[in-house]
């Protein structure tokens, strides 16, 4: 999978996420849950973004490791919703897929290029 092709996965992952959280309840969890969901997803896109731009091979990896970790957190806020029956499991279970897919993918990315240096 190419760089542009994985940018654009994780920009329409972030847009999705969006969506799903405009479906929750205008209420004080609602809000804080949309609020937690919304930036980690954002920030999958945006380190992975970031990290086309990195200064050392350090700082990719480190950019790359962020993004693993807020795909992860991607995940817990998802599944948080859906326990707390916010989201139905239609909603929540392939952006929890595709949450998984990113960590697997750039934790994958980030094992070659630790052997390569």
């Amino acid at each position: 999978m190419g760089k542009l092709e994985l940018q654009s996965r994780t920009k329409l992952f972030n847009i999705a996420i969006i969506k799903a959280c405009n479906g929750l309840p205008k209420t004080p969890a609602g809000f804080e849950l949309a609020k937690q969901l919304i930036r980690a997803a954002g920030s999958i896109g945006a380190n992975y973004r970031a990290s086309a731009r990195a200064k050392s091979t350090a700082d990719f990896i480190c950019k790359l490791e962020i993004v693993i970790e807020e795909a992860d957190e991607s995940m817990y806020w998802l599944e948080i919703l859906e326990e707390s029956n916010l989201l139905d499991k239609t909603i929540t279970q392939p952006l929890i897929k595709e949450a998984n897919e990113f960590v697997s993918i750039f934790v994958a990315s980030v094992k070659t290029v630790k052997q390569k240096k």
